[in-house]
């Protein structure tokens, strides 16, 4: 297509714009990306996966069409506005097993080549911190050069949700593409603290994030069975062992403050076991907790799909509700989850946070609506974040020396953002 054809699209399409943001939600899981969208003031013309209890749980939520179906990049669907999409990430997730040969990796593909090929005026990308590093940043290529090509000006960087308002530690990876066009990349919303390198990324607002106390804050007492004010909100069964560790932990402590004669005989076969630089090894997830009783003045660590096993209760010697793990998520309380319990906590787990998207949209909203956004200037990287931290392990180091040389960047300390040159 030639640049004038590519500006002359981009025109029509934003022509569009100005009556309806439209979104396709590809992987929609549970909906956590479509209804922060909605909040914003998109549509959701249609939504994507193949997942039963993802299914249902969008379903009964959100009331729009969702397509029982496989994602490919050979899907035919109408230009909307705005695609977005979180792949599957467990096959890259320091906390799973971590595969190369994982068929859920070629996903990442697939999604940027349907985009490439659906042209939409914007598109969203969301997955774990793991992805940069996975195969010495194969995926990351494998994301980038076909939507640069296809004419995408794209920002790649690694956030914290709690630096958007999520009462929780969630480092991510977004990326944000305009087609011949530069979009915005939202700026913090909150100062984070209660998590090493926390106080590197400050608000222009006084606002700091939320704490685990002040998101739960709302929610009626737990109770060992279901009674009709807020549903998913029963305490989990304990065994005896479990409940003498929850007697002894802190705030703040963890599985290793315990006892080694109390430990998991998980953790205790998991507990040292790292490779030099800090990378989780491949057969098993990141630095094990075990169990940890969060901090009721602190934003919570991440949710996860383990959480209930993972995570007590600030005060009370219990784990989370599967409830008081979606409020951490920002679902509001009457969201309805489907599916059993553990399906349901993978839902929660793998979602992202409808703040965190509610957050992105609005910002890409007002980029969609302003006729100077499009340059057409063609497809470029404008800016990777790959770090806050002042310094890189080799494995992302290697990574930033990677994307320098593949599409011209230059490194600037101390947050390591690279910038088009």
């Amino acid at each position: 297509m030639s640049e004038r054809l590519l500006f002359l699209q981009v025109l029509r399409s934003h022509t569009k714009l100005m009556n309806e943001l439209s979104l396709i939600d590809l992987f929609a899981g549970a909906g956590g990306m479509s209804l922060g969208f909605k909040r914003a003031g998109f549509s959701t013309v249609a939504a994507y996966d193949n997942w039963t209890p993802a299914v249902m749980t969008y379903r009964v939520n959100l009331g729009e069409e969702i397509f029982h179906k496989s994602i490919s990049s050979y899907l035919e669907v109408d230009t909307p506005s705005v695609i977005v999409g979180g792949p599957p990430c467990q096959g890259f997730s320091s906390a799973g097993l971590r595969k190369d040969g994982d068929r859920r990796n070629s996903l990442i593909k697939e999604f940027s080549l349907l985009v490439a090929r659906v042209k939409p005026t914007a598109f969203v990308f969301e997955n774990v911190e793991g992805f940069l590093t996975a195969s010495a940043g194969r995926f990351v290529l494998e994301l980038l050069e076909p939507l640069i090509e296809s004419g995408y000006q794209i920002h790649l960087r690694k956030i914290n949700a709690a630096n958007y308002g999520v009462p929780q530690h969630r480092k991510r990876v977004i990326a944000i593409g305009g087609l011949g066009w530069a979009p915005s990349f939202p700026e913090p919303t909150h100062s984070a603290y209660g998590a090493p390198g926390a106080h590197r990324i400050r608000s222009n607002s006084e606002l700091l994030t939320p704490t685990v106390f002040d998101a739960l804050s709302g929610l009626p007492p737990a109770s060992p069975h279901e009674n009709g004010l807020v549903t998913d909100h029963t305490i989990p069964s304990m065994n005896a062992e479990d409940i003498e560790r929850s007697q002894l932990l802190l705030p703040g402590q963890s599985m290793r403050d315990l006892p080694k004669s109390m430990w998991h005989k998980s953790y205790e076969r998991r507990a040292f076991r790292r490779v030099m630089d800090g990378t989780p090894s491949d057969r098993r997830g990141g630095a094990p907790a075990g169990i940890r009783r969060l901090r009721g003045d602190e934003p919570s660590k991440a949710i996860t799909s383990g959480s209930q096993h993972e995570f007590l209760h600030p005060t009370e010697n219990r784990p989370l509700t599967i409830r008081e793990c979606a409020v951490l998520q920002t679902f509001p309380t009457d969201f309805i989850f489907a599916g059993s319990a553990v399906e349901k906590l993978q839902l929660i787990g793998n979602a992202v946070p409808p703040l965190l998207s509610e957050q992105i949209a609005k910002s890409l909203a007002l980029d969609l609506r302003r006729a100077d956004r499009f340059e057409n200037e063609g497809g470029k990287l404008l800016s990777f974040v790959a770090t806050h931290a002042s310094g890189l392990s080799p494995a992302l180091a290697q990574v930033v020396d990677l994307i320098n040389e593949r599409f011209g960047l230059v490194a600037h300390q101390p947050s390591f953002e690279l910038e088009w040159v």
